[in-house]
């Protein structure tokens, strides 16, 4: 069984920064990618970022490329999201998701952390 579990959440005000990590347990799993998604209320969840385990290639959504960084420790089965430059739009819900195999969509998710950024 994988479980997901995020930290790293909180408030922060506008141009701020805070760093989101999401740790796999399970002791033998080796994700083929890990993302971000993002759902503020009243909109449905979107993707943020993701990376792939074996190589460290990342792709991120429009809205935050330039602000935002996701990194892995592969030691540590952990992903993290570094949030720079933060916006009130960026205030969301955030789950980290991982997949297992590229025929595979998301199947694990964490619980979620919610940021909140003031203006």
């Amino acid at each position: 069984q994988v479980q997901l579990v995020e930290s790293g959440g909180g408030l922060v005000q506008a141009g701020g920064s805070l760093r989101l990590s999401c740790a796999a347990s399970g002791r033998t799993y080796r994700p083929y990618q890990m993302g971000w998604f993002r759902q503020a209320p009243g909109k449905e969840r979107e993707f943020v970022a993701a990376i792939w385990w074996s190589d460290g290639t990342t792709n991120y959504a429009d809205s935050v490329k330039g602000r935002f960084n996701i990194s892995r420790d592969n030691a540590q089965n952990t992903v993290y999201l570094q949030m720079n430059s933060l916006e009130p739009e960026d205030t969301a819900v955030y789950y980290c998701a991982a997949r297992s195999s590229r025929l595979t969509t998301y199947r694990y998710w964490g619980q979620g952390t919610q940021v909140t950024v003031s203006s």
